[in-house]
């Protein structure tokens, strides 16, 4: 899985090629099927392909991707009711058939049920105000749904069919972003990204019935352990928690009882280094996979650290990205991503690949000049 240098270039051109061919296709309105970008580009071999693109309703009952979706980007449609704006927070059943994306714009989360092909708006329905600025998204093993509503500092429940269950805080949340579940252990994590002049900068731990039982970090610093702004959360199987600390561009893991293990990434402009980092997810073979808001991609670590590769890049094209934000990984290996401001989330899968993969070919990881970054 070693990156290839040149790869948003090839990218690139390919995928304008097939969009002059698409809107040739929306002008003559009849739908044109294009070929799915994957990374590394041909003629090595794909890693990560893209699947579709999920923007409203419309695509629980049919992939719209290359018709509807990039027909409404060139008209300029305005954006309805059933419509993703802001993407912040992902989660995906445990079957894989339904997804869920909470949209601060919308003031909801929309469930997207792939195996019922039923759409629904939780938190937003008629006659309700809607969540105070959901952010991020998580699921306990009976599918009930936790939301992370920032403007009121809590966190609120609804259960499978998306009516209210309950809803808790603590005085101690500033700013609460990022949510993870630890089903084992019964825990629930909430980074406070809190703000650049608070004291503390934590991940907030609770039990599920809304009791603060712990944090992770404490005083503001860029030390093993210590968060400089963390905005999202991740638990494995094995309950472990990873941190992305923004701020100090990188992402932490722990051990269940709070113990540093290590980081992924750094401050820069090569593999391996981020500009924003935000959402963060593992793989089944707990390859780490960090969105980059600033560099528009995410890049995959194995679990040394090492980096393996990145796919996305900046554009609206499918496939493409724009300051890009959560992201979700379910069992198949199918990768979620919140593409904030092409107003989305996009699908992508991991094929060709095993365990041993997860080894890059040269033992470290390649460097990679500036230039083959897209800008923010």
């Amino acid at each position: 899985m070693n990156a290839h240098k040149s790869f948003y270039t090839k990218v690139a051109s390919w995928i304008g090629l097939g969009m002059i061919a698409l809107a040739a296709g929306c002008a003559a309105q009849k739908p044109v099927e294009q070929a799915r970008p994957a990374w590394p580009p041909p003629p090595e071999q794909a890693r990560i392909e893209f699947v579709r693109t999920v923007s409203s309703e419309d695509d629980v009952a049919h992939d719209t991707t290359f018709t509807q979706s990039v027909a409404d980007f060139l008209a300029g449609t305005k954006p309805t009711a059933a419509q993703i704006v802001e993407p912040n927070g992902i989660a995906v059943s445990d079957d894989g058939s339904v997804l869920y994306v909470s949209d601060r714009a919308q003031g909801a989360v929309f469930v997207f049920d792939f195996g019922k092909k039923q759409f629904l708006r939780v938190g937003a329905e008629k006659g309700e105000a809607g969540l105070d600025w959901p952010m991020g998204v998580a699921l306990d093993g009976e599918q009930n749904i936790y939301v992370v509503e920032q403007g009121s500092k809590a966190i609120t429940v609804f259960d499978p069919s998306g009516r209210k269950i309950r809803s808790f805080s603590d005085k101690s949340l500033e700013r609460p972003s990022g949510i993870a579940i630890d089903r084992e252990r019964r825990r629930l994590y909430v980074a406070d990204a809190s703000h650049t002049l608070s004291k503390e900068q934590t991940v907030k731990i609770f039990s599920l019935d809304g009791k603060l039982i712990g944090k992770l970090g404490g005083q503001k610093g860029d030390g093993p352990g210590f968060f400089n702004v963390p905005t999202y959360v991740w638990v494995d199987n094995n309950g472990d928690v990873y941190v992305t600390d923004t701020m100090n561009c990188r992402v932490q893991a722990f051990s269940p009882d709070g113990k540093y293990i290590r980081s992924y990434g750094e401050r820069g402009d090569a593999y391996g280094q981020f500009s924003r980092p935000k959402g963060v997810a593992l793989d089944t073979f707990h390859n780490v996979y960090v969105v980059d808001s600033g560099w528009s991609n995410v890049q995959i670590f194995n679990p040394q650290g090492q980096v393996l590769l990145f796919f996305g890049g900046r554009g609206p094209l499918p496939g493409m990205l724009k300051n890009a934000t959560a992201i979700a990984i379910d069992k198949r290996n199918h990768i979620y991503v919140g593409d904030y401001l092409n107003h989305r989330v996009e699908e992508y899968r991991l094929v060709n690949t095993t365990a041993a993969d997860s080894i890059p070919d040269s033992g470290t990881p390649a460097a990679a000049p500036a230039t083959d970054q897209p800008k923010s």
